[in-house]
């Protein structure tokens, strides 16, 4: 069996002047971007009808674990908690923020050409784009979190707390970056190879089966019960919580500790080798991701998606949603798309003193961190 190796590899580079190294793609995480990506897309499609269909409710709430918070867990694997240099915060502008304005201004425009008011978001980007607002402050959190005695105390600590501060909430995804941070952290300590007995071990395969049909288990007998606040987690506690407020800690943190769990089930049971189609697919996740919300966006509001009501009509909307994400996953959609998803930022920032090497061509030693593959981007094609 395979060891684990997730930290990306980087050619030698020539000289100063030298395009930027190929980095090899590991397929175990590609494998799990596309699981996880598919999923998003799924729920995302039939969201509007998933409240009156129990098949689809409680096929949300088994395999939420496996959506949001394997992204979470994935970014802090590819992420540095160097020193943020000048490379890294052009890593940061030109992967996060920038695609974070552009598909927020197309989603605006979209929603205006269909009959909604133009509306400009800065302080809570739309829909899935409070992902990236959260993949940003993790990124600059980061540095200071590893830092710490215990991280993993701390930010699960704060987790818990934060929820007790009505000031945290929607506004610039607070309340969610906070939330989610032990698993950013969590995924950053994977990065760095921890956890690979769990991953590598005969023991954890039978284990890990057990999880997921746990998990499907719940979803299926329990997922009327499962309120949807606890797993999105981005609003203050409430007395109506039914440990009550007092309590209501409680059940976060069972949230937080089953998705780990779960996320970690999900990364031992992924094959590590390469896979037809599913591989290639996976390595485009981040460009699925910020793309299906304006394709499915459309179809929503025109009220196709309402009309599914039978059985054969949710298996092929289903299927309609696993053939976007291959769609849009696809090498020729990331080619296309790729001045919006990694947007060129050379013209933004002044050149390089003269004799100096610029930092995006340093070798890793020279600039003082290992190269950073930012999550679910397409660094190069597969």
């Amino acid at each position: 069996m395979d060891t684990p190796h997730p930290r990306p590899t980087t050619a030698a580079h020539g000289s100063a002047g030298a395009a930027r190294p190929e980095r090899a793609r590991n397929p175990w995480w590609d494998n799990t971007r596309f699981v996880s990506a598919t999923l998003i897309v799924v729920l995302h499609t039939a969201g509007s009808i998933m409240t009156r269909e129990d098949v689809l409710h409680s096929f949300h709430i088994a395999s939420w674990a496996f959506r949001v918070p394997a992204f979470v867990m994935l970014a802090g694997v590819f992420s540095s908690a160097g020193p943020l240099g000048p490379r890294n915060l052009r890593t940061l502008l030109q992967s996060i923020v920038l695609p974070a304005l552009i598909f927020s201004l197309l989603f605006s425009l979209e929603n205006a050409w269909l009959g909604a008011e133009f509306t400009v978001h800065v302080v809570q980007l739309p829909w899935t784009l409070w992902f990236l607002m959260s993949l940003f402050f993790w990124r600059l959190l980061l540095p200071l979190v590893v830092q710490l005695r215990h991280p993993l105390f701390v930010t699960t600590c704060v987790a818990l707390a934060v929820g007790y501060v009505d000031e945290f909430g929607m506004a610039f995804s607070a309340s969610r970056t906070l939330v989610y941070l032990p698993l950013f952290y969590l995924g950053w300590r994977i990065g760095q190879g921890s956890l690979r007995t769990w991953l590598t071990s005969r023991w954890s395969l039978p284990v890990a089966v057990a999880g997921i049909l746990a998990s499907c288990v719940v979803g299926w007998l329990w997922h009327r019960e499962i309120k949807g606040n606890w797993l999105s987690m981005r609003h203050p506690y409430s007395v109506a919580d039914p440990l009550g407020l007092e309590w209501a800690w409680v059940v976060r943190l069972l949230v937080l500790a089953s998705a780990a769990a779960l996320v970690l089930c999900l990364l031992r049971l992924m094959p590590r080798r390469r896979l037809p189609l599913v591989s290639v697919v996976g390595a485009g996740g981040f460009t699925v991701y910020l793309l299906h919300p304006l394709v499915i966006l459309p179809v929503r509001e025109q009220g196709w998606i309402a009309r599914v009501n039978t059985p054969v009509e949710i298996v092929g909307l289903v299927l309609c949603a696993v053939l976007l994400t291959l769609v849009l996953g696809s090498p020729p959609v990331r080619r296309l798309v790729r001045p919006l998803t990694r947007p060129p930022v050379g013209r933004l920032f002044a050149p390089a003193p003269p004799g100096r090497q610029p930092a995006s061509t340093r070798t890793p030693a020279a600039a003082g961190s290992a190269p950073e593959q930012p999550v679910m981007a397409d660094t190069r094609a597969p």
